[in-house]
This record gives C-alpha cells, structure tokens and sequence, in this order.
C-alpha cells in the first residue's frame, strides 16, 4: 500500500514592521484604485443615460411644439419625467369620442350602421374617425361620400386637422381627393349629385365605405350600389358600411324604412330587404348557408351627447328658434316628423312585377314627357280586360332632338302592334321661332301624338287612385315592370311640394312621373264597349284605328 504524504507546511514569513505597513497601504490602494474604475463606469454610464434622456427630451419637444412632428416611441413617453408623461399621454390623443352615442359608433362592429338623429352629435367626426380603422394595413381602401362638392370641402378640411397627427408622415393628394397613409392604406373622398355618377366606381372595391348626410339622396340607388363595392380579400379587415344622418330630407322616407322601422334604436338586427323584408341569408353552398348575411343597427345621437357644443348654449339656443318641424327633427332627432314621398302608398313589393309577354288584346298606349338639357322620358302601357295600367317598358335619357327620339321610338316599337293612344306634354306644340315644334318633328318623323291632359292637381289624385289597392281584388290599378327603373325610382322617391301640399316637388326629378300622369289622365277608362266580348276572343283580335286624324 502506498502511503499518503504527509502535507507539506506552509511557508512562514517573517515580516518587518515597516514591510507590514507598507503592504498595509498598498492593499489599500488597490481597493481605492478599484473603487475609483467602479465609479468612472457607473459615471460613464449615467452620462450616456443623461444624453439619451436629452435627445429623448428634444424629440418630445418637438413633437409638442410642432418644430419637429417625429412620431413618438412608447420608450420616448416611458423615460420621460412623470408629470411631462402626463401631459404627452393627454396632448398625444388626437380624437377622444364622447362618451354614450359617438363612443358606441366607433365600436360597433356590425357591418352596416347609421348614426344620426339631431344636429350637433358629432356625426361627420365620428366617421371621420371610424374610417382609420385599418390605416395601419396597407390593403386598406376607404371611401367617404358627400352630395356636393362644397359640403365634401368641409370633410376634407376636417381630415386635414385629424389625420396628419394621427397618422404623422400621410399625405393628401388634392388632384385625387385621396389620403396615402404610411402604410400604404388609402381613403378616396368624393361627392355623387347625380344618381348615374355612381358608375365611375364600377370594378373598385371598398372594405371601408361612409356615406355622410345619407338623407340628401331621394333614393336609396346610391347607397345600393356602393354596397356591392363593399368587399375585401384581407382576412385581417372585416367590411364596414358607415352612414350618417338627421331625420327629413329627400330620402328620409327609406332611409328611416331602412334603419330605424325595422327594431327600436341601437338594437342589432339582421339586414333585409327594404322592400319584401326578408333576411339577406348565406347562400346554401356556404358554410354559414340560412344564416343572416350581416346586421344593421341605427344609433340615436342629440346635441346633449356633445359637450363642447353644450357648453355655451348658443347653438341649443338657435334649434329652440326653429319652427316646430325643423326642431322635432334637429334638436330631438325626431324620424316621425320627417319629410316623406309623395306617394308613400309605393311599394315595390306591390307595384313592381317583373316583365311578361304583353296578350295581344291588351289595349295599348305610349306617354312622353320631353326635355332636351333635362331627361326626355317615354312609357308604353297597356291594359287589361279589368282596367288595370301595367308600363311595360321605358325610354329616359338626355340630350336627344325630336327626330332623333322618334327614330329610337319607332326602332324600339318595331316588333309591337300599333298603339292606341300616344299622348305627349301639350308644352311640346309651342313654337318660338318659325320653324316646326317638337310635336310637329316628331310626327313628321313618323311617331304620331295628340296632347296630354296636364291637370297636375287632378293627376296626382290620380295616380293615388291607381297606386290604392282595389278593395274587390286586393291588388293595385297600376302595375310596373321592373325594367322600368327610373319610373320606379321617381314614384319611390319625389317628394310632396313645400308650397302646393297638393302637387310633388317640380324641381325634383319629376319627369317618369309627369309622363305617367299624362298616361293615366288622357284614358281612365281601359276597354271599349266590346270588352266582354274580348275576353272570349282576344286571341283573335285585330287591332282597329282608333285615331281618325292621324288613322292609327
């Protein structure tokens, strides 16, 4: 067995007094030396913090004066002292919506929603800011949609105080009326006065949609087709479709049939159909099939929901002042006052049937209302063995001179049977000059016409007596195919006079209307005495002249 070596014994020194110190104050040295390193660091390093601070200090102040608008970082805001932190955190929101109605907007998340009521809610900021839902992707694409130019005007100068704060680094491009975001997300801004403008966004899509002052438009044409723009590939963004108005005007008849019939405010409901009142469902191929497509919800918003509008009383003061109307609606946001159609018995449910083969004993007729700068519009009719008036077919546009209407006319009768009656605005015999009338143009050309009664107050009666279901047959006099667009459109949409109760607005779009009352007024009456016996043999029957002047 090896055995284990004993260890060896340390080495002992003997020190002399003097070395001791000595090696005393030179440990002591070295500790100092090493205190000193120690504190050079923690300076250096207290040095750099205070120059980062410094440069963060700058940044900030920049920012708040506006010298140097750089975006702040959440680690600029965190290193800031507490009490500047404070006053960034509130001096850094740009839009705070008011709590109650704008707040609920905001956070809808159904996909279709109104927000309106009485003046002074906030509605044109309140969608001003809702269009940024998504301006930090760039597949965002946003459209913001007023009447006319001068009201679009005022939302692009409120967009020019919000967005550049929000969004530091985006651009307005005048010449296209578009916000760029530095995402790359874009909001077009545009107004549509006319009905037919909507076409330019024909193959565009939308996942951001708002229509302000929706009430300005008679018909819901508009709103309609904007809606099938309304689409988006990016599963990140859902699809929003955002209004604003306040109850009267032009269209406030279907905007409040629309939105605010259906449920009680700010309760969702399924979208449907404005008209039979069914469910918008998933088609039966889809996942979701019977399911409702999407919801609605119409949230109510008055001038006591806005603070800052409260504050002074003025403009409370001013909507007291109006008359009794105009008050119910702006300061109470009040939908029941609102100025409605003057043929609110119009449904399109009811009065629109889609087209069918003409029997070949139906009496038939031609009607026409000319304009040249504004529409020209022609209707066919005919009727049948009870006396009911179906138009079956229609010709509206602007611009034509009468030989060129009668040559269309005659081109688009070509496979029909002779007509009966064609009446025409007795406005279109008048003569200026030497030469022919229109009247006198357009028979000349082959199409003939006699005058048309232009009794409007009569007319009107009329045309409520027909559009009035018969009691015997629960059905209505007057029928329309749904072809006939701008017939339908007119009777849903043109308003009652503001100066004659008794008449419809004549500065509306009146003319599809002016030539179904010439229609109705000039034969009121729908058969011959031989009526029965056309029911026997109307598919035996020739068709007579009936007309011993122009022998047609």
């Amino acid at each position: 067995m090896n055995e284990i070596p004993p260890p060896k014994p340390k080495r002992q020194y003997n020190f002399s007094m003097d070395t001791k110190v000595r090696m005393a104050a030179q440990k002591k040295l070295r500790q100092a030396k090493k205190t000193v390193q120690n504190k050079v660091k923690q300076v250096k390093k207290q040095r750099d913090k205070v120059r980062f601070l410094e440069k963060g200090l700058k940044k900030i102040e920049g920012t708040l004066t506006g010298q140097n608008p750089s975006a702040l970082t959440e680690n600029d805001i965190k290193l800031a002292p507490k009490a500047l932190r404070e006053h960034i955190e509130q001096e850094n929101i740009v839009f705070r919506p008011n709590s109650g109605p704008q707040t609920d907007f905001l956070a809808s998340p159904e996909r279709d929603v109104l927000y309106g009521g009485a003046a002074g809610g906030g509605k044109s900021y309140a969608l001003l800011a809702d269009l940024l839902r998504y301006a930090h992707l760039p597949d965002h694409r946003a459209l913001l949609i007023r009447r006319t130019l001068d009201e679009l005007t005022e939302l692009i100068d409120k967009s020019k105080q919000l967005y550049p704060k929000a969004f530091p680094g985006a651009v307005f491009k005048e010449s296209k009326s578009m916000w760029i975001f530095p995402s790359g997300a874009t909001a077009w801004f545009s107004y549509l006065d006319r009905d037919k403008d909507v076409t330019r966004y024909q193959g565009q899509s939308f996942n951001w949609i708002g229509i302000d002052e929706i009430t300005h438009y008679p018909t819901p044409y508009v709103w309609e087709y904007l809606r099938s723009r309304l689409r988006t590939t990016n599963q990140e963004i859902k699809p929003y479709m955002r209004c604003t108005a306040n109850p009267g005007g032009v269209g406030g008849w279907w905007v409040k049939k629309m939105y605010i019939d259906p449920v009680p405010p700010n309760d969702t409901f399924a979208a449907r159909d404005m008209e039979s009142g069914e469910i918008y469902k998933w088609p039966e191929q889809h996942e979701n099939k019977g399911k409702p497509l999407y919801y609605r919800k119409f949230i109510p918003a008055r001038l006591t929901d806005n603070p800052y509008l409260m504050r002074d009383g003025q403009y409370e003061a001013m909507l007291r002042s109006l008359p009794e109307v105009e008050r119910k609606r702006l300061l109470d946001g009040d939908w029941e006052v609102a100025e409605g159609a003057a043929f609110p018995e119009f449904m399109r449910s009811t009065h629109v049937v889609e087209p069918f083969e003409v029997p070949i004993g139906w009496q038939r007729m031609r009607s026409g209302d000319y304009g040249y700068a504004s529409p020209s519009c022609i209707l066919w009719g005919c009727i049948d063995f009870d006396g009911n008036i179906y138009i079956y077919r229609e010709l509206y546009n602007s611009g034509y001179t009468g030989d060129v209407l009668a040559r269309l006319i005659l081109e688009m009768e070509r496979k029909d049977p002779m007509m009966s009656l064609s009446v025409l605005d007795t406005s279109c015999w008048n003569k200026t000059g030497i030469g022919p009338s229109i009247a006198e143009t357009m028979i000349r050309n082959g199409v003939r016409w006699i005058p048309a009664d232009r009794d409007r107050i009569a007319g009107k009666v009329e045309v409520h007596r027909r559009l009035a279901l018969n009691p015997m047959t629960v059905e209505p006099r007057l029928k329309i195919f749904s072809t006939c667009t701008n017939l339908i459109r007119t009777l849903a949409s043109i308003p009652t006079s503001k100066t004659n109760p008794e008449d419809v607005d004549t500065k509306s779009d009146d003319h599809a209307y002016d030539a179904l009352r010439y229609m109705i007024m000039t034969r009121q009456s729908s058969q011959p005495t031989f009526g029965m016996a056309l029911r026997k043999i109307k598919d035996r029957v020739q068709y007579e002249p009936s007309d011993t002047v122009f022998g047609y």
